[in-house]
């Protein structure tokens, strides 16, 4: 099968070299001319170091490499997303399988990966979401990895599943994308909260009480926006809430850790160094959740902290002294489920 994946940052890169290492004809696409040449040069990305680009990975900055892919996979971070779907739309084949793998959700319009792509391409071809916990790191050394490929058409998730799926890199399929998407995106808001915990100094107990409840908030809100409350107990969910909150190869984690230490969320950003998504995903998260009237404390906190400026301290007193309730009392576990 040909392949483009649209976008050389070390995810973009990781699943690159999976889709090759599957014996498929591969192009690396950057939108700097620049930059592929450098790669073409070096065989190697910076951000994924020590890991050699296989000789068969083609690399190239000229969109023209998109007219015979039957596979595309759009890896650029979210905020590009609608820049570089639209400027391949005149290039994708109408039969192309388009992947998306990048996790967050546009600003002011709260639209997801792949309908951002549906809209720039006119909804000529199948889309897919591609999530998981997955760091690209681990992925690019042949660490274990699952993911989930969603779709509402069940043979093109299919397709992408045998696409990716080999040995070390475990693809389930799901027909729900809504739900896969929302949990990839917004659980960086609790992989930036989880953070700020650490660089306050709490510890493991505290972590576990953040996930849980925060995780039941999303799953909350990714139901009434049409996603299965299942799927965020599942790889997309859980899972990478899980590989998120928890490791230093998380931009988000390391942002909340610096805004802990005393950082503002500014500065913080700045010197991770790259895009912090759930930063932007806080906001995303405040106008879905008021969009359909729900009440989300954990993550209404996050944004209060983020974009108004509220003591950290303060947040944790509000939130350990809420008014008593259930554990499942509107929750996405039901008792007796």
């Amino acid at each position: 099968m040909k392949a483009v994946v649209m976008g050389s940052g070390g995810w973009g890169t990781a699943l690159a070299l999976v889709l090759c290492a599957n014996g498929h004809e591969v192009t690396l696409w950057s939108h700097n001319p620049e930059k592929a040449a450098a790669l073409l040069q070096s065989r190697e990305n910076p951000l994924l170091k020590g890991v050699r680009l296989p000789d068969d990975l083609k690399i190239s900055g000229d969109l023209l490499c998109l007219r015979e892919a039957e596979l595309v996979v759009f890896a650029p971070p979210s905020y590009a997303m609608r820049t570089i779907s639209a400027k391949a739309a005149p290039y994708l084949r109408s039969d192309a399988v388009l992947v998306s793998v990048s996790k967050g959700v546009e600003r002011d319009t709260n639209l997801r990966m792949s309908e951002i792509i549906q809209e720039t391409t006119g909804n000529r071809c199948k889309v897919v979401a591609l999530s998981g916990p997955s760091h690209a790191e681990e992925v690019a050394t042949h660490m274990p990895t699952g993911c989930v490929a969603a779709c509402p058409d069940g043979t093109a998730a299919m397709l992408v599943q045998d696409a990716f799926m080999n040995e070390v890199f475990r693809v389930y399929t799901s027909t729900d994308i809504v739900g896969v998407e929302l949990s990839g995106a917004l659980k960086n808001v609790v992989a930036l909260s989880c953070g700020i915990c650490d660089g306050m100094g709490y510890q493991d107990n505290t972590k576990a009480l953040l996930m849980t409840r925060a995780m039941a908030e999303l799953a909350r809100l990714g139901e009434a926006l049409g996603g299965d409350r299942r799927t965020f107990g599942g790889l997309a969910g859980m899972g990478d809430l899980i590989v998120t909150c928890t490791s230093m190869h998380s931009r988000n984690r390391r942002a909340g850790i610096l805004i802990g230490q005393g950082l503002s969320p500014k500065e913080a950003m700045e010197q991770v160094g790259a895009v912090v998504e759930g930063y932007y995903a806080a906001e995303s998260v405040k106008q879905l959740a008021e969009r359909k009237g729900l009440e989300l404390p954990i993550c209404r906190c996050a944004y209060e902290v983020l974009y108004q400026g509220k003591r950290i301290q303060d947040v944790t007193t509000e939130l350990m002294t809420r008014t008593k309730k259930g554990e499942y009392d509107s929750d996405w576990v039901y008792p007796g489920e």
